[in-house]
């Protein structure tokens, strides 16, 4: 017995030495591996997580932005469309209301707007016209003639007594040169033997007018405002022997701008009116009406 368990059992003891030894070592090393694997895990989670979690609010926080962005625009274009719906031409304002024909008072109140700050208030007033100045305004049913004939109904006679040289006894004002010769040809039922003159700048110098003026004797001169100053401003047109002084005020062109509406004409129109023809209306010389 004893010499079957004799060197068997010695190599198992020293064997059994080293493996409580190993097995020891063994079981402090897993303890300890264990909670180092757990926390790594652990932190790897935790890191991972929030990093996630940041990501998706950048997203969506830009998303948000943008349709916000998107929607500020379509605000604007909308807005901008309504804008321009609502803005209104001249002619669009003019085609809406029915035309009304002019009055004494619409030509005084033109005249106190444009030298109210140019003249002071007691010059202001010695602008102001009197009714007898103004002779019956056309209630938009006559034609030149027919008006002419209405105010002027001794034009025969006023037409013979008429002898002075670069004058004419009726001044008929306008805005353009196309309708001077419309309204030339309608005055072929009034003007009798009255010899009349087309005054304005197209295609004719100022110098060939004055030139025709002194020639001959002119009873009706139709024409433009800015040609009727330089003619006045050069002594080629007197005012001295005016009478009748007839404004085209009811006229409109094809954008339905009446003479005064026109800036360039209105202008024109002042300053001829401020010329000397206000001064001879007051002395009752002049008779002003409104076709």
């Amino acid at each position: 017995m004893g010499d079957d368990l004799g060197d068997e059992w010695w190599e198992h003891e020293g064997n059994s030495d080293v493996s409580e030894v190993e097995e020891e070592t063994e079981k402090e090393k897993q303890p300890t591996e264990k909670p180092q694997t757990k926390t790594g895990t652990k932190r790897k989670n935790v890191t991972e997580k929030p990093a996630k979690a940041k990501k998706k609010k950048k997203t969506e926080q830009k998303e948000c932005f943008v349709q916000e962005k998107k929607e500020d625009a379509g605000d604007k274009s909308t807005k901008s469309k309504k804008r321009r719906k609502k803005k209104k031409t001249i002619t669009d304002v003019l085609t809406s209301s029915e035309p009304k024909p002019g009055c004494p008072a619409d030509l005084q109140n033109l005249i106190l707007q444009y030298f109210s700050d140019k003249r002071s208030i007691v010059e202001l007033e010695e602008l102001k016209l009197q009714d007898s100045c103004f002779l019956s305004s056309n209630d938009l049913t006559h034609t030149l003639s027919s008006y002419l004939k209405e105010i002027c109904p001794k034009w025969a006679k006023v037409q013979k007594q008429h002898t002075e040289k670069s004058s004419v006894v009726l001044l008929i004002v306008c805005c353009s040169a196309l309708r001077t010769i419309e309204l030339i040809k309608q005055l072929t039922t009034f003007k009798g033997e009255a010899k009349v003159l087309k005054l304005f700048a197209k295609h004719i110098k100022v110098e060939e007018q004055v030139k025709l003026l002194q020639k001959s004797i002119t009873h009706i001169g139709v024409g433009t405002p800015g040609r009727l100053c330089a003619l006045v401003e050069k002594e080629g047109l007197n005012l001295q022997a005016l009478r009748y002084l007839v404004l085209d005020w009811n006229w409109r062109d094809q954008k339905l701008r009446r003479m005064v509406d026109v800036p360039e004409v209105k202008v024109d129109l002042l300053k001829l009116l401020d010329s000397g023809v206000l001064n001879t209306c007051r002395e009752s010389k002049v008779k002003i009406g409104l076709f």
